[in-house]
C-alpha cells in the first residue's frame, strides 16, 4: 500500500482543521478520523490511530495535540500553526458567542435539555470511531482480545461501576502498559 498523500499548503491545512472543528463541535476526534482518512486519504488508519495514541499520552486534548503533530509532520512549525488555527479560530469565536446567550438564558429548561442531547451524541460519535478503528487492532501487540477487554474492563469501572477516572487509569491503565511491554518484550 502506498504511503498517502499529504497537504502541500497551509491554506489547505487550515481549512481542513477548520471544516473538522466546525462539523464536530464537542466531538471533534471523530470527525478527525472521517475527514483526515476516509474523505482526504492523508493517513491510513494505522497512521491514524498512531498520532491519536500519541496525542492521547501528551497533556491537552487529544485533538489539539494530534492537529500539531499532523500539521508538523506535513509543513514544519507552519503546518502545526495552521492545523491549530484551523481548529481553533472559529470555534473559539463560537464559544465565546453561546457563552453570552449562556448567561442570558441558562436557567431556561430548553437549554438544559438541548446541553444533555448533545451530550448524548458526542458519546455516540466516540462510539461510532471505537468502532471504526476496531479493525486497527489486529496489529496492536495485545490483540483483539485482550484490549477489548482492557476496553470492556475500563467501561465497566468507569460507566458502571463510577470508578473515578484517575483510579480507572492508574489501575487498569497501568495494568494495559504492563501487558504491552511484556508482549513487546517476548
Amino acid at each position: 500500500m502506498s504511503e498517502p498523500e499529504l497537504p502541500r499548503s497551509t491554506a489547505t491545512l487550515f481549512t481542513a482543521f477548520n471544516r473538522l472543528a466546525l462539523q464536530g463541535f464537542g466531538g471533534v476526534l471523530a470527525v478527525a478520523q472521517v475527514e483526515l482518512v476516509e474523505r482526504r486519504r492523508w493517513l491510513t488508519r494505522e497512521q491514524f490511530v498512531e498520532l491519536l495514541s500519541i496525542s492521547q499520552v501528551l497533556p491537552g486534548p487529544n485533538i489539539v495535540n494530534l492537529s500539531l503533530m499532523f500539521g508538523d509532520r506535513c509543513l514544519g512549525w507552519r503546518g502545526a500553526a495552521a492545523a491549530l488555527g484551523g481548529l481553533m479560530l472559529v470555534p473559539l469565536c463560537i464559544v465565546l458567542a453561546l457563552t453570552l446567550v449562556y448567561t442570558r438564558f441558562a436557567d431556561h429548561p430548553a437549554v438544559a435539555g438541548a446541553l444533555r442531547g448533545m451530550g448524548s451524541v458526542a458519546a455516540g460519535l466516540v462510539m461510532a470511531t471505537a468502532l471504526k478503528l476496531a479493525g486497527s487492532l489486529k496489529a496492536n501487540r495485545l490483540g483483539p482480545a485482550l484490549c477489548t477487554a482492557i476496553g470492556a474492563a475500563t467501561f465497566a469501572a468507569v460507566a458502571l461501576a463510577r470508578v473515578p477516572l484517575v483510579w480507572v487509569i492508574l489501575g487498569i491503565g497501568s495494568i494495559g502498559c504492563a501487558l504491552a511491554a511484556w508482549r513487546h518484550s517476548r
